[in-house]
């Protein structure tokens, strides 16, 4: 009696590659039907399968697996040669949906300049994280809106970490002094010291397109045309000036070739100390001082932390602004006060910003939120000859309240896949009090309108007037925004 079964499938064979997850999904699954006609042995001297003699059926059955092995080495070869495979070149993933403008499936950045919230995406693509992206802004900022940050100032910084529900502070500590009237500058170890810690790519590579930027020149935006328009050239010429005399216009192209070697110098370095050495070195030179005063040591520290019904706040110690921060949040949400309906009236204050900030996510709830001061436009208006840096006023007397206090929200530490926001002031002197009132707004605002979409604009200027960067996790997905909405530019992917 013979026994067959049904049609077997094979599945053809893919190399794996990236992208192929998002595209799995949409295409229809491949599979050649071969049917196999099975029979039982018979005790006859010539034993047959379907008819055929023994040597017969084997040799049909080793040619058979000979060509299905042949066609799978050549679908091999071909996806080998296919520019898919060619990892040398990332892009972001196909989206099987689409979203609204600032909501990405992975990861996302929001800074006050379109070239480096670019920087940041194309970190985020490169296998990056969150560190990686925010300090790769942060130096590219540093080069491209020297008005409000550079190697000059001091950073502070909020780091939430999904993967073990830590959240970690950077601190710059104290403001010490260069010099009278001078700040001593404490970024460079400061996001080295951060990068070390948490960053996942190489620090050379958070720095090349900044040097490069700096080498080779970037565009005038409209925040820094405003700050020249606003603060005149004095001490700022040749970098940003016409051959008149008359400052940088918008897209007008500059150069710093002496803060581009002072990154190169910044990237052969294998540790935060050292990565400040180089600049400080220089600037004692050029201010003709003795000798170098004590190296700044920024520190990674525990996060403040204020427990409430909605959750758990983080940010950071003093001397930041952020106890500050909390103290009010914490009054206002006693009080049980109304939340106030808008909060532009403490953004929109006539000033230009002397501080910037950078704030990046991604789907699994990691943040990080940077700020950076040289506490005035363009701080002291010094511009130091060896290094292209402009140093800043940042001394003893000097509020950090005006600018470091960043904060963010966690739903629920019992619940380790909860909506997450962040929020950072840039260009305020009013920051804490702008912050509270958003967070106040956000707990007032049921769930399914914390989320208000924005389109980039094509005037991010509005930023010099103060602005709230925001990130969020919800529903597995990273959103970034701005208060006032569109105010600064995004990416992800």
């Amino acid at each position: 009696m013979e026994a067959t079964t049904g049609p077997v499938l094979y599945h053809k064979l893919q190399l794996w590659e990236p992208g192929m997850e998002s595209e799995e999904e949409e295409e229809e699954e491949i599979a050649e039907p071969l049917v196999l006609s099975l029979r039982r042995s018979q005790n006859t001297p010539r034993n047959k399968v379907g008819g055929l003699p023994g040597a017969w059926a084997r040799l049909l059955a080793s040619l058979l697996l000979l060509a299905v092995s042949s066609s799978l080495a050549l679908r091999q070869l071909h996806s080998r040669d296919s520019p898919k495979e060619n990892l040398g070149s990332v892009a972001p993933p196909a989206s099987r949906h689409s979203h609204h403008p600032g909501v990405y499936h992975h990861g996302a950045i929001i800074s006050p300049a379109a070239t480096c919230s670019q920087l940041g995406q194309e970190l985020l693509v490169a296998g990056g994280n969150v560190v990686d992206a925010g300090v790769g802004a942060a130096l590219c900022l540093a080069v491209v809106h020297p008005h409000a940050t550079g190697l000059g100032g001091m950073f502070w910084g909020l780091f939430y970490n999904s993967s073990s529900g830590n959240s970690t502070a950077l601190t710059a500590g104290p403001v010490q002094t260069l010099a009278p009237g001078l700040g001593l500058p404490t970024a460079l170890p400061a996001l080295h010291l951060l990068h070390t810690h948490f960053g996942r790519l190489p620090w050379p590579q958070l720095l090349a397109k900044p040097t490069k930027l700096a080498q080779e020149g970037f565009e005038v935006d409209a925040p820094l045309e405003s700050a020249l328009a606003a603060q005149g050239t004095k001490g700022l010429c040749p970098l940003f000036c016409h051959t008149n005399g008359a400052p940088l216009s918008l897209g007008a192209r500059a150069t710093n070739p002496k803060l581009a070697a002072v990154l190169h110098q910044a990237a052969l370095a294998s540790s935060p100390d050292l990565a400040g050495d180089a600049l400080l070195s220089l600037l004692v030179k050029d201010l003709g001082l003795g000798e170098a005063p004590a190296q700044p040591r920024p520190a990674l520290e525990p996060a403040l932390q204020l427990s409430m019904p909605q959750g758990v706040l983080f940010t950071t110690p003093g001397p930041s602004a952020g106890p500050e921060l909390l103290e009010l949040l914490e009054s206002a949400l006693h009080s049980r006060t109304p939340s106030p309906t808008s909060c532009l009236s403490l953004l929109q204050t006539a000033m230009i910003s002397g501080n910037s900030a950078v704030a990046t996510v991604d789907s699994s709830g990691s943040m990080l939120l940077l700020t950076s001061s040289i506490n005035s436009s363009f701080g002291s208006g010094l511009l130091s000859p060896s290094t292209g840096v402009l140093l800043s006023n940042l001394v003893a007397r000097s509020a950090p309240s005006a600018w470091a206090c960043p904060l963010i929200l966690r739903g629920t530490l019992d619940d380790m896949e909860s909506d997450m926001l962040g929020l950072v002031a840039s260009g305020m002197p009013r920051g804490t009090k702008a912050i509270t009132c958003t967070l106040l707004n956000h707990l007032a605002t049921p769930q399914t309108q914390h989320q208000a979409q924005q389109r980039p604009t094509e005037s991010p200027g509005v930023c010099d007037q103060g602005s709230l960067l925001q990130v969020a996790v919800h529903a597995e997905h990273a959103h970034v925004s701005s208060v006032p909405s569109g105010c600064c530019p995004f990416q992800g992917y």
